[in-house]
């Protein structure tokens, strides 16, 4: 062989080496991207449940206090209708 088909193997296995590296680059940042959005959907979802926790908490809590106001106006009552029953005895 001349110098000149040795220049040329060469020449293809750059290219191959080349095509190869500029491939598996371009493959490597794209699963990277998609890694990185599945990552901020995943985020965005615990942040919608966190808030939708949240605001859960706040109505059970409203609500908790709702019916403490309730009990102690029953109590309230029942006071008052043990009071009446002990004077009626």
């Amino acid at each position: 062989m001349e110098v000149r088909d040795w220049q040329e193997v060469f020449g293809v296995i750059g290219v191959f080496v080349l095509l190869t590296c500029v491939i598996t680059v371009t493959i490597w940042q794209v699963a990277v991207t998609a890694r990185a959005k599945a990552a901020i959907a995943r985020e965005a979802a615990y942040q919608d449940l966190a808030q939708r926790s949240v605001r859960a908490q706040e109505d059970v809590v409203r609500e908790l206090v709702e019916t403490r106001e309730q009990l102690a106006d029953l109590r309230a009552r029942m006071g008052g209708v043990e009071h009446v029953l002990r004077e009626v005895e």
